[in-house]
């Protein structure tokens, strides 16, 4: 009978497994409910671009309407003048920083990021980011005293991403033009600050911003921004005085933004501007009646992540590289009956050659020079020195000791100045056979020194994540 009782009991809740397992198999929780489609609920269609209004350059401030400067020192853009990060004023500069330490003349908080300035005739411009007040803004101070003397601002919403604003303007006599964040294009008169134009990148031409915000820094040649949207234009001519868009380059295959900026270059006598594009390394045509032209591409070398920018190392040949893992690529530009050409000559990952993440290497007499990532093996982080015939073959690096991370440098009266991450900054002399440090010290007690430096008139602009620091490294 008890044997029974517990078959019962058994097969009892077997038969209320089967029963609860087939109501909840069969019932249906959200019947009730209907399908949200777009538009249904009075809200924009999804996009990927945030839709807010953005006024660019609606908002003004002058500061100190008196100033007057007798300098005359130009840092105009993204790795100078002349785009290859070598200052090249016949000014003597220090060797050592001395038992007094670094000449530190003023030091400005800012927006969290890495933007960079540039220096134009004893003022200093930097894209800022106002969190508290969610502005971009262009801001204008001395070079020799750090006092604003105008901002340019317009409201955006940003939120940190590894950082805000990064880019760096671009400027001549008439016009300055920043990229925000957001792919918003503004220009500027560079001694009132007045507002002369602005297009929204994402909005005009479909551009899709870049995984950390924007990257790329304008490029003003012949009074005109040279600009690669990477939408429904992969580059765009604009006019500096109207802000007309004078010509486009089509997009067919789709390439998109990435971090890295454009570089003018000229092969068999043919000015081009290169820019490495998300999908593609190309050559567009910068003079002419085929101005805007793409000449030449290859997708040979095509890193999910692109920072430094291409650079012309001599004879037909450009050297790109990448980070996370990408490596770098040296390519040869030929000419043909039917066109240009690229053909690739190395192809290597960062274990197996010269590298960087996000720094672009600087040539100088027949040497190129740069920090490898920190993929790079036994060379992770250190400077070091290559031939630009084969990026194989590192002739020397900085050693263990030295490491320097993501941080930038630049050279100037045959000293390198290279910041790490922490913004300590080191002196070392030029040298084709060894690396040599004059001196280094502690600039301030940053973090996350990635931004790139800027110097005119003697004066070395730094920055880390939050403050930009003037030094004056004359040697007196």
């Amino acid at each position: 009978m008890e044997k029974r009782k517990e078959q019962y009991v058994f097969y009892s809740i077997i038969l209320l497994g089967i029963a609860i397992f087939i109501f909840w198999f069969f019932h249906n929780p959200v019947k009730e409910l209907s399908e949200n489609h777009p538009g249904l609920d009075n809200r924009p269609p999804f996009s990927s671009v945030n839709e807010d209004s953005v006024m660019i350059g609606e908002k003004y401030k002058q500061y100190d309407s008196l100033f007057q400067t007798t300098l005359t020192g130009k840092w105009p853009n993204f790795r100078g003048a002349d785009y290859d990060n070598v200052n090249k004023e016949k000014i003597p500069l220090i060797d050592s920083f001395g038992e007094a330490g670094p000449k530190i003349i003023w030091n400005i908080e800012l927006g969290e990021g890495h933007a960079a300035p540039v220096i134009y005739n004893g003022r200093v411009y930097i894209l800022d980011y106002d969190e508290r007040k969610k502005n971009d803004a262009l801001r204008c101070f001395s070079l020799e005293t750090g006092k604003e003397i105008w901002r340019r601002w317009y409201q955006v919403n940003l939120k940190r991403n590894h950082g805000i604003s990064r880019t760096v303007p671009a400027i001549t006599d008439n016009y300055i033009v920043s990229i925000g964040p957001r792919c918003h294009v503004m220009c500027c008169n560079p001694v009132t600050g007045n507002f002369l134009w602005g297009i929204d990148l994402a909005k005009e031409y479909n551009t899709e911003v870049p995984l950390w915000y924007t990257g790329q820094c304008p490029l003003i040649d012949n009074n005109r921004v040279i600009i690669a949207p990477g939408g429904s234009s992969l580059m765009i001519g604009i006019d500096c005085a109207t802000g007309k868009v004078v010509w486009k380059t089509p997009n067919p295959d789709n390439l998109k933004m990435s971090h890295s900026s454009i570089i003018p270059m000229t092969f068999y006598g043919k000015k081009m501007y290169v820019y490495a594009a998300l999908g593609a390394l190309c050559g567009i045509s910068a003079e002419g009646d085929d101005t805007g032209k793409i000449l030449w591409k290859t997708s040979a070398f095509n890193p999910s992540v692109i920072a430094p920018s291409p650079i012309y190392i001599g004879q037909n040949k450009i050297y790109l590289t990448a980070g996370y893992g990408a490596g770098a690529t040296l390519i040869e530009i030929n000419k043909e009956e039917t066109g240009f050409s690229a053909k690739t000559l190395q192809l290597y990952k960062p274990s197996k050659g010269m590298a960087s993440e996000q720094q672009t290497p600087i040539i100088y007499n027949g040497l190129v020079y740069n920090i490898q990532p920190k993929d790079a093996g036994a060379t992770r982080n250190q400077f070091v020195c290559c031939k630009p015939d084969d990026f194989n073959n590192i002739l020397w690096t900085s050693s263990k000791e030295e490491r320097f991370g993501l941080g930038p440098f630049l050279l100037a009266d045959g000293k390198f100045f290279i910041l790490n991450d922490e913004a300590d900054l080191t002196i070392a002399k030029l040298s084709t056979s060894k690396f040599k440090v004059l001196d280094k010290t502690k600039i301030i007690d940053g973090q996350d020194a990635w931004g790139p430096m800027a110097m005119a008139d003697g004066y070395l602009l730094l920055r880390d994540s939050k403050t930009m620091v003037c030094i004056d490294m004359k040697a007196h």
